[in-house]
Protein backbone atom coordinates (compact mmCIF):
# COMPACT_ATOMS: atom_id res chain seq x y z
CA UNK A 1 0.00 0.00 0.00
CA UNK A 2 1.17 3.25 -1.03
CA UNK A 3 0.16 6.53 0.92
CA UNK A 4 0.81 10.21 -0.59
CA UNK A 5 0.68 13.23 1.07
CA UNK A 6 2.73 16.00 3.09
CA UNK A 7 4.49 15.47 6.53
CA UNK A 8 3.49 18.87 8.30
CA UNK A 9 -0.47 18.14 7.04
CA UNK A 10 -2.71 17.61 9.83
CA UNK A 11 -5.25 15.36 8.32
CA UNK A 12 -2.10 13.43 6.24
CA UNK A 13 -0.77 13.01 10.01
CA UNK A 14 -4.20 11.74 11.25
CA UNK A 15 -4.25 8.37 8.71
CA UNK A 16 -0.81 8.00 8.86
CA UNK A 17 -1.20 7.67 12.81
CA UNK A 18 -4.62 5.90 12.19
CA UNK A 19 -2.78 3.26 9.60
CA UNK A 20 0.06 2.98 12.46
CA UNK A 21 -2.06 2.07 15.40
CA UNK A 22 -3.88 -0.24 13.74
CA UNK A 23 -0.69 -2.15 11.83
CA UNK A 24 -1.08 -1.50 8.46
CA UNK A 25 1.64 -1.20 6.83
CA UNK A 26 2.45 0.99 3.86
CA UNK A 27 5.26 3.02 2.10
CA UNK A 28 4.62 6.83 2.22
CA UNK A 29 5.49 9.35 -0.63
CA UNK A 30 6.19 13.43 0.60
CA UNK A 31 4.99 15.46 -2.28
CA UNK A 32 7.14 18.33 -1.41
CA UNK A 33 9.91 16.11 -1.20
CA UNK A 34 9.65 13.60 -4.75
CA UNK A 35 6.49 15.45 -6.39
CA UNK A 36 4.04 13.97 -8.53
CA UNK A 37 4.16 12.65 -11.55
CA UNK A 38 2.21 13.55 -14.74
CA UNK A 39 1.63 9.90 -15.37
CA UNK A 40 0.48 9.28 -11.77
CA UNK A 41 -1.74 12.10 -11.75
CA UNK A 42 -3.28 10.56 -14.85
CA UNK A 43 -3.91 7.31 -13.48
CA UNK A 44 -5.77 9.09 -10.50
CA UNK A 45 -7.95 11.21 -13.27
CA UNK A 46 -8.72 8.15 -15.16
CA UNK A 47 -9.60 6.12 -11.81
CA UNK A 48 -11.54 8.59 -9.70
CA UNK A 49 -11.94 12.24 -12.06
CA UNK A 50 -9.62 14.79 -10.63
CA UNK A 51 -12.25 16.61 -9.33
CA UNK A 52 -12.10 14.15 -6.48
CA UNK A 53 -8.69 14.96 -5.74
CA UNK A 54 -8.55 18.77 -6.79
CA UNK A 55 -8.50 20.25 -2.98
CA UNK A 56 -10.59 23.67 -3.69
CA UNK A 57 -10.81 24.24 0.19
CA UNK A 58 -7.40 24.72 0.96
CA UNK A 59 -5.28 27.63 0.86
CA UNK A 60 -3.77 27.05 -1.98
CA UNK A 61 -6.16 27.29 -4.16
CA UNK A 62 -7.67 29.86 -2.74
CA UNK A 63 -4.95 31.87 -2.94
CA UNK A 64 -4.59 31.29 -6.34
CA UNK A 65 -5.23 34.62 -9.04
CA UNK A 66 -8.78 34.18 -9.99
CA UNK A 67 -7.83 34.37 -13.65
CA UNK A 68 -5.78 30.57 -12.95
CA UNK A 69 -8.64 29.60 -11.38
CA UNK A 70 -10.97 30.34 -14.18
CA UNK A 71 -8.48 28.70 -16.86
CA UNK A 72 -8.94 25.19 -14.97
CA UNK A 73 -11.52 23.72 -17.60
CA UNK A 74 -10.16 20.22 -18.24
CA UNK A 75 -8.71 17.12 -16.76
CA UNK A 76 -5.24 18.26 -18.65
CA UNK A 77 -5.43 21.76 -17.17
CA UNK A 78 -6.21 20.45 -13.69
CA UNK A 79 -2.98 18.05 -13.90
CA UNK A 80 -0.83 20.52 -14.71
CA UNK A 81 -1.60 22.64 -12.21
CA UNK A 82 -1.70 19.99 -9.60
CA UNK A 83 1.81 18.90 -10.67
CA UNK A 84 3.18 22.56 -10.09
CA UNK A 85 1.50 22.74 -7.29
CA UNK A 86 1.52 19.48 -5.41
CA UNK A 87 -0.46 20.71 -1.83
CA UNK A 88 -3.75 21.04 -4.11
CA UNK A 89 -3.86 17.51 -4.09
CA UNK A 90 -6.84 16.60 -1.44
CA UNK A 91 -4.51 14.22 1.19
CA UNK A 92 -3.34 11.65 1.98
CA UNK A 93 -3.82 9.48 -1.36
CA UNK A 94 -4.37 5.88 -1.03
CA UNK A 95 -3.49 3.33 -3.01
CA UNK A 96 -4.10 -0.14 -2.31
CA UNK A 97 -4.23 -2.80 -5.18
CA UNK A 98 -6.69 -1.12 -7.02
CA UNK A 99 -8.49 0.53 -4.22
CA UNK A 100 -8.32 4.24 -4.50
CA UNK A 101 -8.94 7.05 -1.60
CA UNK A 102 -8.53 10.87 -1.33
CA UNK A 103 -8.32 11.95 2.25
CA UNK A 104 -9.22 10.52 5.84
CA UNK A 105 -12.13 9.41 7.39
CA UNK A 106 -11.98 6.61 10.04
CA UNK A 107 -14.72 5.46 9.20
CA UNK A 108 -13.83 4.27 5.71
CA UNK A 109 -10.40 3.09 6.95
CA UNK A 110 -11.75 0.70 9.34
CA UNK A 111 -14.66 -0.61 6.54
CA UNK A 112 -11.34 -0.67 3.37
CA UNK A 113 -8.66 -2.25 6.18
CA UNK A 114 -11.31 -4.84 8.60
CA UNK A 115 -10.84 -3.01 11.39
Amino acid sequence: MKVYGITNCNTVKKALEWLKENKVDYEFHDFKKLGISNEKLNEWDHQAGYEKFLNKQGLTWKQLDPQVKESVKTSADALKLLQEKTSMIKRPVIEDNGYLYFGFNEDVYKEHFNK
